[in-house]
């Protein structure tokens, strides 16, 4: 009824750029952000007359703040605020500039950032949310960095007009590949055009190429097959069927499809969800995400060797990122040689994520394959568990690289239906 009445409110009465339906379905004003607030007056009453808090009294706090932070839009009402992110809008520019005022505040500001950063990626991750933390300060730290590049080193006149355009020719780039990483991961969709006749079943098929057919095999169940087929490839087929059956998504899933708990759905080939574009990464869009992480290495090696060129001109070039002389006497210097580092120890992370993304590629092995083989010791690893062979898929490095390269053609392969099951 309250789905019924919100949909009868959205279509009879507009909304104004300052008005938007809140949680309880319920005409609302962004004017009216303190009032109506029982959850929190309860929450309040209850702390400082020191009685214990509601189980779900915090979390009905947090659902009414969230819910009526919002900004005016023209079109549909007033948007609600991802509060996640506003942090790295805040905190990366005010430690940057505190680590640029002293040597030993830059050792503790540059330590301190990655530390937290993981810590709260590790507390997301075990309470499966989604969360724009971690794209926002993506996003926010290659737009700063493009800023004090321009603002900071251009100004000084240490850079031609050539290398401007080379960095922001590799910024736009680095954007456009992350906009198509992020339109598709390859969601399992069910087949509507489903008939009961024909049954599709699916198994991992160890000695043959999954993108030969898709890893299908089609039954037709007629009375004449019926009567001569084995119970024994039945109950197999059956079985197969039901351990690939995704009870949330309602889908069977073909062959090294994965079901993501973060986003909610089944991804073809399901490689890893990365909170770092918030979006899973699968057989769609596998190829541009690793474009997106070449692209952003090749732009962020070029932008740090400009800035140390800048900073530390007497220096050789690959001691001066540890040893740099008065560098700290100009605020300014301090500042580009500051953002040098942490851009260092972002390319530094995003490096190894690329290696470990080729190294599974050249083994045609998924990062959620290598993790499931490794947890039940069926695959073989190598240098501290870099490398992870678990054998099933791989037929060879320009093979493996071949498929990897043409996967997305196979992209619409059919789903079974839930009847199919029976």
């Amino acid at each position: 009824m309250k789905k019924r009445a919100n949909k009868v409110l959205e279509e009879e009465e507009i909304l104004c750029c300052c008005e938007y339906v809140n949680w309880h379905g319920e005409r609302s004003h962004i004017g009216a952000c303190c009032c109506d607030c029982e959850d929190l007056d309860d929450a309040c009453d209850r702390f400082f007359k020191r009685e214990p808090q509601k189980p779900e009294s915090l979390s009905k706090v947090a659902e009414v703040v969230t819910d009526r932070i919002r900004v005016p839009w023209l079109w549909g009402g007033a948007r609600k605020v991802e509060l996640s992110v506003i942090p790295p809008l805040v905190i990366l520019p005010v430690l940057l500039h505190i680590a640029a005022l002293h040597f030993l505040l830059g050792v503790v500001v540059l330590t301190a950032l990655p530390v937290l950063v993981l810590w709260y990626y590790y507390f997301t991750h075990r309470k499966k949310g989604r969360t724009l933390f971690f794209l926002s300060l993506a996003l926010f730290s290659l737009a700063y960095m493009y800023y004090l590049f321009i603002t900071e080193v251009h100004s000084r006149g240490d850079v031609s007009v050539v290398q401007v355009v080379v960095i922001t020719v590799g910024v736009i780039l680095t954007l456009v590949a992350l906009i198509h990483t992020k339109r598709e991961p390859g969601i399992v969709r069910p087949n509507q055009q489903a008939v009961h006749s024909t049954v599709t079943y699916y198994s991992p098929l160890a000695d043959r190429d999954p993108a030969i057919n898709g890893g299908r095999q089609d039954v037709t169940m007629t009375v004449a097959n019926r009567a001569g087929s084995s119970e024994q490839v039945v109950v197999e087929q059956k079985e197969s069927s039901r351990r690939n059956w995704c009870p949330v998504c309602r889908v069977v899933r073909p062959p090294r499809a994965g079901h993501c708990r973060i986003c909610g759905v089944c991804v073809l080939r399901l490689d890893h969800h990365c909170v770092w574009i918030n979006s899973c990464v699968g057989q769609a869009n596998h190829r541009s995400f690793l474009l997106t992480l070449v692209l952003f290495l090749l732009t962020s090696l070029y932008g740090i060797v400009l800035v140390l060129q800048s900073v530390c001109p007497r220096q050789n070039l690959l001691t001066s990122l540890l040893y740099c002389p008065g560098v700290y006497n100009q605020y300014s210097t301090a500042l580009c040689f500051t953002c040098a580092w942490y851009s260092s120890i972002v390319t530094g992370g995003l490096l190894h994520l690329l290696v470990v993304q080729v190294i599974n590629v050249s083994y045609n092995v998924t990062e959620r394959e290598a993790r499931i083989a490794l947890r039940e010791k069926t695959a073989r690893s190598a240098y501290w568990g870099l490398i992870v062979d678990t054998g099933v898929y791989s037929r060879g490095f320009r093979a493996n690289w071949a498929e990897f390269m043409n996967m997305t053609d196979t992209l619409n392969l059919p789903c079974q239906a839930p009847t199919d099951l029976v």
